[in-house]
């Protein structure tokens, strides 16, 4: 059987060959997807005959490329021929258009008039212009200390280097700690709040580089240092005084994500609050007492809870009687409130006038039971906080009210008011005040203002004593 050409370069090459003196380079040195390399060869000696070139580790006839005949300019193509390398009289290799696919060992076979041949070695690396990678996350929003994190950089180039970000910077050491030998997972375990934020891949090759778009983690923890605010002061497992009849507002503060779920509590009684923050106005004793904020997080089912006491201060806890309203009229009901009455309290006791006279008792209310009192007409009710009911006055009703009371701790304490009761004055239709006989006018004379100038009613007859 006649031999080829091409075979009989092969065969030549198998019986006489030497050491190799050719180096071969490429050019351009960093190709990238679609450009046009051609790999120099540098070194050539002597008058030769023929070039073999293979794309491949060895000098195997699988790997042939192409076989070149110097004399005549003709190339006959190898197994391993895609149609876009072609060989120069100079024995170079010219690619067009290089591929991925085109990376590798090039070897390059001379023959000399002699049979003689010498060996080249080059390489090809294509590099791709990367397209954007991806960040997958097992999840998003993690439970601290208890969830895992997993990151995977998905990229259609596996043979590209890549590098994470976190917040734009670099990664924390936890982190770095759970990278995978090819630097394309994380794994975090027992996820810390301090690692939530933004995370990104970038991939990256000697001629192009990729960043993907950022993916946002959130860590769910808490809560925690749950405590009361009471203006911008920190009132945790402490008293705060508070004067009569003013507001305060108690906030609830904790580091939680997310926000978590309030609940306020008075004395161990829900109220009916959901919110941050607790209004009490118009401070009452009816209001002292403790204040508690419950806490919950819905996403790491975990609670906490703040107390503080609420009490008047010293000197609203002094007691005062108010009669309400303040300027009672004749035929209407009047309430003398007690504020500051003793928490301690024994027994309590009304007089119409002073204490020293038993016969002026109105009532009394000792262990929590109602007695009515020499002096009492029917129309006055005792409450437990003291205070005392007046119904459907008449001017008789007008003067002094004491009011005793005694603690369990065997305190005494009596306490008066002077309640006034005006008049309806049914020719004028306007309420008017009695005199009590000072200024030079009698007793019992009503005094009217008008036109801009005070005068006496004397046609009024003064009330029976």
């Amino acid at each position: 059987m006649a031999l080829t050409g091409y075979s009989w370069l092969l065969l030549s090459a198998t019986f006489l060959s030497v050491g190799a003196e050719i180096s071969i380079t490429l050019e351009p040195a960093q190709p990238t997807e679609g450009d046009n390399v051609t790999l120099v060869v540098h070194g050539l000696s002597g008058e030769l005959l023929a070039y073999n070139w293979y794309a491949g580790p060895t000098l195997s006839v699988s790997y042939l490329l192409a076989s070149y005949i110097v004399s005549t300019g003709d190339a006959t193509p190898g197994p391993v021929y895609t149609g876009r390398e072609a060989v120069r009289p100079d024995g170079s290799l010219d690619i067009q258009g290089v591929l991925p696919g085109h990376s590798g060992t090039y070897i390059l076979q001379t023959f000399n008039r002699q049979f003689q041949t010498e060996v080249g070695y080059g390489h090809v690396q294509v590099y791709e212009i990367l397209a954007q990678p991806t960040v997958l996350a097992n999840s998003t929003a993690l439970v601290e200390r208890r969830d895992t994190l997993r990151l995977t950089c998905s990229s259609p180039s596996p043979t590209a280097e890549v590098r994470w970000f976190f917040n734009g910077g670099a990664l924390p050491v936890a982190l770095r700690l759970g990278l995978s030998p090819d630097g394309r997972t994380i794994s975090r375990h027992g996820i810390r709040r301090e690692e939530a934020g933004a995370y990104q891949c970038e991939v990256w090759n000697a001629v192009s580089v990729s960043r993907s778009k950022p993916i946002n983690l959130t860590v769910y923890f808490g809560p925690e240092r749950v405590a009361i605010l009471q203006d911008s002061t920190t009132r945790t497992g402490c008293t705060i005084k508070v004067d009569f009849n003013t507001s305060l507002t108690l906030w609830c503060v904790s580091r939680s994500c997310p926000e978590p779920e309030y609940v306020w509590a008075f004395n161990g009684q829900a109220l009916r609050n959901g919110q941050d923050h607790l209004n009490i106005s118009s401070m009452t004793a009816a209001q002292e007492g403790t204040y508690t904020c419950i806490v919950k997080n819905t996403k790491t089912l975990l609670s906490g809870s703040a107390s503080v006491v609420v009490k008047l201060s010293a000197a609203a806890v002094a007691m005062m009687i108010v009669p309400v309203p303040t300027k009672p009229m004749e035929g209407q009901d009047v309430t003398l409130t007690v504020q500051g009455y003793p928490k301690d309290l024994l027994v309590y006791a009304w007089y119409r006038g002073p204490v020293s006279e038993p016969n002026r008792l109105l009532s009394q209310l000792p262990s929590g039971t109602w007695i009515a009192g020499p002096a009492h007409t029917g129309r006055e009710v005792g409450f437990p906080n003291c205070s005392l009911l007046v119904q459907k006055l008449n001017l008789t009703d007008a003067g002094r009210y004491t009011l005793k009371t005694v603690t369990l701790q065997g305190k005494t304490e009596t306490l008066d008011v002077e309640l006034q009761v005006t008049r309806e004055y049914a020719g004028r239709g306007r309420a008017c005040p009695l005199l009590d006989g000072g200024w030079g006018f009698p007793k019992g004379v009503c005094f009217l203002h008008q036109a801009g100038r005070h005068r006496p009613k004397m046609d009024m007859p003064p009330p029976s004593d």
